[in-house]
């Protein structure tokens, strides 16, 4: 995106948006060191429309005020405003009906599954569908495709921040300090995971599983067995640092930053 052209502010004509620091890596690097960007005002566009225009998608701003009072964000500003954008405040309330996760945050789904997260993702589902599903089911969407978040007929959305699945956990955990319920979710599907006895499943195993372990766990929906196996340290880890994380959220004050100053199951497929 062209970052809009600086000039210096014409009294009537422009409003000055000044944008909170966390959410400043959104904008063109031209524009992130400046403590308020001046924008043309064309008696029409609100508050909400000027901000997206420089990069900020809607579900990334906890609100607006003027003058040191709250906005709405159809406002359509006056010339020579002052307007202050700010980041939704951590931690967000989770998502009642979980999330759905936009194509290559894969190993991201497969995360908070691992923690009891109802986490749903396909690897093939187009724009459209992904809003559809999402406003459909009541799930936040969880992308890092800010054009997928401007969509008027999102109901909720996240921007996910950082590269790679332990950051991308780390911003999800820190937004919406969900609850966690680990090991109760199929890391490959989604489904609901619970205790099996060992018989039922015991013509699935390999022979050396059979006789090294007594515990077992099965996928309701696709049928993948877990069991305690050597393979569950990573696994206990993530599980461990999450628990921390989400601790550290919900005691920290909601300031906009997100950040504050058992038993496993395996199988050979996992996160």
């Amino acid at each position: 995106m062209a970052p809009p052209k600086l000039r210096d502010v014409e009294a009537g004509q422009d409003a000055v948006i000044a944008v909170a620091p966390e959410l400043r890596f959104l904008l063109h690097p031209r524009l992130r060191q400046l403590p308020g960007i001046p924008v043309r005002l064309d008696g029409t566009s609100t508050l909400l429309h000027l901000v997206e225009s420089l990069g900020i998608p809607r579900t990334e701003i906890g609100g607006f005020a003027i003058a040191g009072r709250a906005a709405a964000p159809g406002l359509v500003p006056r010339g020579g405003e002052r307007v202050r954008v700010d980041p939704v405040p951590r931690p967000q309330p989770a998502a009642g009906e979980g999330f759905l996760l936009d194509v290559g945050l894969g190993s991201l789904a497969r995360a908070l599954r691992v923690l009891g997260i109802d986490a749903r993702y396909r690897n093939d589902a187009e724009d459209a569908a992904l809003v559809a599903a999402a406003t459909l089911t009541g799930r936040v969407l969880l992308t890092q495709d800010r054009g997928l978040l401007r969509r008027r007929s999102l109901a909720r959305g996240a921007l996910v921040r950082g590269q790679g699945r332990d950051a991308q956990l780390q911003d999800v955990l820190e937004r919406f300090a969900p609850e966690l319920r680990p090991w109760t979710r199929c890391p490959a599907c989604n489904g609901a995971v619970a205790a099996v006895p060992k018989r039922d499943v015991a013509p699935d195993l390999p022979a050396g599983t059979r006789r090294s372990y007594e515990e077992f766990s099965r996928c309701s929906d696709c049928g993948k067995v877990y069991w305690h196996g050597a393979h569950a340290v990573p696994l206990c880890a993530l599980v461990d640092t999450a628990r921390e994380v989400v601790g550290r959220s919900r005691r920290a004050p909601p300031d906009g930053t997100g950040r504050s100053g058992g038993r496993t199951t395996r199988s050979t497929a996992g996160p």
